[in-house]
C-alpha cells in the first residue's frame, strides 16, 4: 500500500511539473472572430425599421434613427451607410482573451480530470480541479476571473443553463423517484425472489443481469437503476462480488442502449444528421458499432467460461476465499441500511412501471418530433427532441405507476411521496458527476480545444 502511495504521489508530482512548465513555455497569440462586426471588419448603420430614422421617442433605436447591425451582403446594401468596426479596427478580428486559447493547454484539464480519478480513484475532485485548471488558464491566473468564468460562464451559464442538459437532469430524478418506488413497493424484491428460485448457478445469475438489462433499453440511466437494485440479491446468493455486477451492468447499458433504433441515445444521435433520414442511417451503421457489439459479446464471453483477469480477477477471488457477499473491503462500497419494503408487492410491481416508462418516453420522443401532427413515426423519432421527450415520458409514466400502486394498494400514499425524494436523494451523485462534466467541457471550449 506504501508503495502504490509513493507511485501515486510521483505520478501526481510529473503531471503537475509539466502544466507548470507548459504555462510558461505554452503561449498562444491566436485570434478569434470579432463578435461586435461578426468578422466583417465594419458595421452598418440602417435606418430604424420602427421610426423609419425619425429616431424621436424611439426606443427601439433609443433616439439615433438607426439601428447598428452586421453580416450583411454588400450586393444588398449598397446604398447603406458602413462603417469600420472600432473594436477590431476593421480586421474582423480580435486577440483571444486567453493566453493559452487554441494551444495544447487547452487540453490540460479534462487530461488532468482523467488522470486524477485514475489515481485518486475519486471523481468529483478530480473534475473540480480540472475545472478550476481550466479556469485559471482561461483568466490567465487572475483569482476573482477564475471564480467568475467557472461558476458564472461554465457552471451557470453552459452547464445549467442548457435546455438539453436541464431535461436530462429533470429526467434522472423522475427516474431516481421510479427506482425507488419500485424498490419501496418490493416489486424489485419479488423479482429478487424469483430470479432467485429459478437461476441456481453462477453464469445463469450472469446472464440473467445481462438479459435484463438487454430488456431495458430505452435510457442507459434507466438501466443501470434497476438492474442493479433487482439484480443484487441473485447476484449476491451466488457469490458475485458487487465490483463484477456493477461490470455487467456498466456494459450492458450504454452499449445497448446505441444501438437500440427505439432509445434516448437513438433519438440524440439521429437528430445531428441533416438531409438525410437519421433513423435510417442509425440502423444501417449498427454492424458498424463495434466497441457496442464487442463489448457485449466480450461480456457473455466472460460468463459463460468464468474468465476473469485482471484487478477484477483479484476481487472476485477475494470474494469467494472471505465469502463476502459484497466485497465492500476490496471495492469501498460499504452497504446502505436498506428502507422499508412492502411485503405485498409482486413481480408485475416491477415489470409495469418499467413497460409503462419505456412506451411513454418513445410516445414523447415522437410526440416532440410532430408524429400527433401528421409525421411519420420515423421522420418523428428523427425529429425529436430527446431531453424534453424524456422528460415528458417519464413524468407521465411516473403518474400512472403512482395510480398503479395505490389502486393496488401496495403503498399509501404518504408513503409514494416519501419514496419520490428518497430516489431524489440516490441520483445527486450522477446529477454531480454530469454538471462538473459539462462545466469541464465548458472550460475546454473556451480555451479553444477544438480549434487546436
Amino acid at each position: 500500500m506504501k508503495k502504490n502511495a509513493i507511485g501515486k504521489i510521483i505520478a501526481f508530482a510529473m503531471i503537475l511539473a509539466v502544466m507548470i512548465v507548459g504555462v510558461f513555455l505554452v503561449k498562444g497569440n491566436a485570434m478569434v472572430t470579432c463578435e461586435d462586426c461578426g468578422g466583417y471588419g465594419y458595421t452598418h448603420a440602417l435606418p430604424c425599421a420602427e421610426c423609419d430614422g425619425a429616431g424621436a421617442d424611439c426606443e427601439t433605436c433609443e433616439g439615433a434613427g438607426t439601428i447598428t447591425t452586421v453580416g450583411l451582403a454588400d450586393t444588398a446594401d449598397l446604398a447603406a451607410a458602413k462603417a469600420v468596426c472600432e473594436v477590431c479596427e476593421g480586421t474582423g478580428e480580435v486577440p483571444a482573451e486567453s493566453n493559452y486559447y487554441s494551444t495544447i493547454m487547452g487540453l490540460a484539464p479534462p487530461v488532468l480530470a482523467i488522470v486524477l480519478a485514475l489515481l485518486t480513484k475519486e471523481v468529483y475532485s478530480s473534475l473540480f480541479l480540472g475545472i478550476l485548471a481550466g479556469g485559471l488558464l482561461y483568466s490567465n491566473f487572475n483569482l476573482v476571473t477564475t471564480i467568475e468564468h467557472v461558476f458564472v460562464d461554465g457552471m451557470i451559464g453552459t452547464a445549467l443553463a442548457d435546455t438539453w442538459n436541464v431535461g436530462i437532469l429533470i429526467f434522472l430524478v423522475i427516474l431516481g423517484g421510479m427506482v425507488m418506488l419500485m424498490n419501496r413497493a418490493g416489486g424489485s424484491a419479488a423479482f429478487g425472489r424469483w430470479a432467485v428460485a429459478h437461476v441456481k448457478t453462477k453464469v445463469g445469475a450472469q446472464l440473467c443481469t445481462i438479459a435484463l438489462g438487454v430488456l431495458i433499453f430505452i435510457d442507459d440511466y434507466f438501466n443501470c437503476l434497476t438492474v442493479g437494485s433487482v439484480m443484487r440479491p441473485l447476484t449476491d446468493k451466488h457469490g458475485i462480488s458487487r465490483s463484477k455486477l456493477a461490470y455487467l451492468i456498466d456494459a450492458t447499458a450504454a452499449p445497448v442502449c446505441i444501438i437500440a433504433p427505439i432509445s434516448s441515445w437513438a433519438a440524440a444521435v439521429t437528430g445531428f444528421v441533416d438531409g438525410v433520414d437519421g433513423l435510417t442511417l442509425f440502423v444501417r451503421a449498427i454492424p458498424y458499432n463495434f466497441y457496442a457489439l464487442l463489448t457485449i459479446g466480450m461480456m457473455v464471453f466472460l460468463s459463460l467460461t468464468k474468465f476473469d483477469y485482471g484487478p477484477m480477477r483479484m476481487v472476485e477471488m477475494s470474494n469467494y476465499l472471505n465469502n463476502s457477499r459484497t466485497a465492500a473491503s476490496i471495492t469501498g462500497a460499504e452497504d446502505q441500511p436498506e428502507p422499508p419494503v412492502s411485503s405485498r408487492g409482486k413481480v408485475i410491481h416491477l415489470v409495469f412501471p418499467i413497460i409503462a416508462l419505456i412506451i411513454c418516453c418513445i410516445a414523447g420522443m415522437v410526440y416532440t418530433g410532430g408524429f400527433f401532427s401528421g409525421e411519420s413515426f420515423v421522420t418523428a423519432f428523427s425529429n425529436s427532441d430527446a431531453s424534453v421527450g424524456l422528460v415528458y415520458g417519464s413524468v407521465i409514466a411516473l403518474v400512472i405507476t403512482l395510480i398503479f400502486f395505490l389502486a393496488t394498494r401496495v403503498l399509501s400514499f404518504r408513503e409514494c411521496m416519501n419514496a419520490i425524494p428518497e430516489g431524489f436523494k440516490s441520483m445527486v451523485p450522477a446529477i454531480l458527476i454530469l454538471t462538473f462534466a459539462w462545466t469541464l467541457k465548458a472550460m475546454t471550449d473556451s480555451l479553444g480545444a477544438a480549434e487546436y
